[in-house]
């Protein structure tokens, strides 16, 4: 899966072509969890717009654990990587299920899906498109990974924006 395209539509149809499916805003997703399918597999959080992102001092995350979420605008910023739609990459063992708690966390619930928290300091978050693929065989675990590792090769060793560990 060629993870290097730099505009929003090559990438999805390059994801498209391989399988990847969903591609609906978190706004949408939120309102529907049963969007997105049941089986285990990966996940992607993608941004539309090329314009430069905005960052809020205090996101829409929860205190998980009473752990403050937000973090300052200088890591938001040393952080983002640009020329690259991919804003974070996940695994799951069933798609509908960690979605839904990932969206819960983005509305401030205390939900335990700390990863992938930078997200929710966009000021576009809610139009971010999510999209995933179905594994039948494969561990989510290891498609992650190889997943991450080929957009660090193509991103100068950086992990997508929120992809806080590899």
């Amino acid at each position: 899966m060629d993870l290097n395209k730099t505009s929003f539509q090559e990438q999805k149809q390059e994801l498209e072509k391989n399988g990847v499916q969903g591609f609906v805003t978190i706004s949408d997703l939120t309102k529907n969890p049963a969007l997105a399918p049941t089986e285990k597999g990966v996940y992607m959080i993608l941004r539309e717009s090329e314009n430069a992102p905005e960052f809020l001092k205090e996101g829409t995350g929860g205190f998980f654990k009473g752990k403050n979420p937000n973090v300052s605008i200088s890591e938001l910023q040393n952080n983002w990587v640009k020329n690259t739609p991919i804003m974070y990459i996940g695994k799951a063992t069933s798609l509908q299920s960690r979605l839904k708690q990932y969206m819960k966390f983005g509305q401030g619930k205390n939900v335990g899906h700390y990863g992938g928290r930078y997200i929710w300091q966009l000021k576009d978050s809610q139009e971010l498109i999510v999209c995933w693929k179905s594994l039948k065989n494969e561990v989510p675990r290891d498609i992650e990974q190889e997943m991450i590792k080929e957009f660090k090769v193509k991103h100068r060793d950086n992990r997508p924006f929120a992809n806080l560990e590899d």
